[in-house]
């Protein structure tokens, strides 16, 4: 049986992509087989290749322009016949091209239930709106910012006394769970883009 080929793409410190080199690297048929990153320092790289996994960086500045960049991009994820692309703390907006090359074949995660609070500091201002519960989204990649249909999500309570940190380090653990949840799931082929829907994901028992 071929394996599930995953890309992760992050730029900073990798604890998402940690959690899945941990959980599903090298299980049911589940492989990482590429890391790319925006930041050429960025630790998560350095996780990659202690675990022997091929990576490259696509710094903003080598590229004309961001479309330039994503092209360079996709092409090397092409050549390594990747199946799904995983955003994994990835800082950088994806160009049109980059998504319809690999339409429902990549996911983020996100720290709130979308559609509430999509885009930067999404904690800061759930807790700036004074909400007493947010949570975590692992979603398809579609063309707009934090926009596309929705594969999982999870509750998280905000801390009676607001505290970020306590309410960072629960969003992060939860991250850690959700999304090597997801690509289970996707890998597995209980999970896809409803056809007749594609507001909604399909989840197979």
């Amino acid at each position: 049986m071929s394996s599930f080929r995953v890309a992760v793409l992050a730029s900073g410190a990798g604890t998402n992509l940690q959690a899945i080199l941990d959980q599903v690297h090298g299980r049911n048929g589940i492989e990482v087989v590429a890391v790319g990153s925006d930041k050429p320092a960025a630790p998560a790289l350095e996780r990659a290749a202690d675990a022997g996994i091929e990576t490259a960086t696509f710094a903003s500045q080598r590229f004309a322009d961001r479309g330039a960049r994503d092209l360079a991009l996709a092409d090397w994820l092409t050549e390594r016949e990747v199946d799904l692309v995983v955003l994994a703390g990835y800082m950088q907006l994806l160009s049109r091209d980059f998504v319809r090359r690999f339409e429902n074949r990549i996911v983020n995660v996100h720290p709130a239930l979308l559609p509430s609070f999509p885009g930067l500091d999404a904690i800061g201002r759930a807790l700036e709106h004074g909400v007493w519960v947010t949570g975590v989204t692992v979603h398809f990649v579609d063309e707009g910012m934090d926009s596309g249909p929705i594969l999982l999500q999870r509750p998280v309570p905000v801390p009676p006394d607001r505290n970020r940190e306590a309410l960072e380090a629960e969003i992060h653990r939860i991250e850690h769970l959700l999304l090597p949840e997801g690509i289970r799931l996707i890998a597995a082929g209980r999970a896809r883009v409803d056809e007749s829907n594609p507001r909604r994901v399909r989840i197979d028992p």
